[in-house]
């Protein structure tokens, strides 16, 4: 047999890794002496690895994810210390096994975005399905579906998604219509998908995105049954690295200023409180859980 039809046989099997491999692994297993069983097990692993390279590329490039938000340049010195030791568990993919949230809060700049990503993008190293997409263009999306009258259709293509990152929910408010597609995409993920959601408002706000009292509990209700509940505070990425910038420029020495608060409260906040949040949130109080905890009841 020549090396033509073998590669040929390979290509029409669409053993591509084989088919890039086989003449140097031959070669190599000749010279060591390897079985053919060995020099097989060889081949078989190689097409293995490639095809689950493949399949991340896939996945990484579905999911939309920034490519610069990654694990490697997350700042987690930046982070408390409770976000930090969630991180390696959450990074595992085990939360989306069980289906059970990411809800990240902080004020802007605070890196909920990136941690999130970070997340996103170790999922997906893990063999996960994950979309990225801010929470204006996915309401976008349920509208115009809904208007199509394919909102059913538009919901399952997004249930292919073992996680769905919606970032930045609540920064637009919401008219009644955006309110009503939203609610529905987060309850028909409950108990089933995983949803990964970044927000600038405690849950004592949600009721400027879902408007109606009953609406907003009901889908804090969902959102933190069995959620992991990360709390970003500190001073905002952004404003320091933007007085670096400008102390490089200037030869100016003073120490990056923030014009937020350190910690994403109201003025009444307690952070060790842990009441239950939909509770405190229907009652109108402030954001219920500690930094980095996890909520089941």
């Amino acid at each position: 047999m020549n090396h033509d039809s073998l590669n040929l046989l390979l290509r029409n099997l669409r053993l591509f890794g084989m088919l890039k491999h086989a003449q140097e692994l031959a070669i190599t297993a000749e010279r060591e002496g390897m079985t053919f069983l060995a020099y097989l097990h060889l081949l078989a692993e190689v097409e293995h690895q490639e095809r689950l390279a493949r399949r991340t590329d896939r996945l990484r490039k579905g999911s939309a994810l920034p490519a610069s938000k990654t694990l490697a340049n997350l700042q987690q010195d930046r982070l408390s210390e409770p976000v930090r030791r969630q991180m390696a568990t959450l990074c595992t993919g085990e939360f989306v096994t069980k289906a059970r949230n990411v809800l990240a809060f902080g004020l802007p700049g605070r890196g909920k975005t990136h941690l999130l990503c970070a997340i996103g993008h170790a999922l997906v190293d893990a063999g996960h399905t994950v979309l990225f997409t801010p929470a204006f263009k996915l309401v976008q999306r349920l509208l115009a579906a809904k208007a199509e009258l394919r909102l059913d259709k538009e919901l399952r293509r997004l249930d292919h998604f073992d996680a769905v990152i919606v970032d930045d929910i609540g920064y637009v408010q919401q008219n009644r219509d955006e309110m009503e597609v939203l609610f529905t995409f987060l309850a028909e993920r409950y108990e089933r998908k995983s949803v990964l959601i970044s927000s600038n408002l405690v849950f004592s706000q949600w009721d400027r995105i879902f408007k109606d009292p009953m609406t907003t509990a009901a889908a804090i209700d969902r959102l933190v049954h069995h959620a992991h509940i990360l709390e970003l505070a500190g001073a905002s990425f952004r404003t320091e690295t933007a007085a670096k910038h400008k102390n490089l420029n200037t030869g100016d020495n003073y120490p990056a200023s923030d014009n937020y608060p350190a910690k994403a409260t109201t003025d009444d906040e307690d952070s060790t409180n842990t009441t239950n949040p939909a509770a405190a949130a229907r009652a109108g109080g402030p954001h219920p859980v500690s930094h980095g905890a996890e909520v089941n009841f």
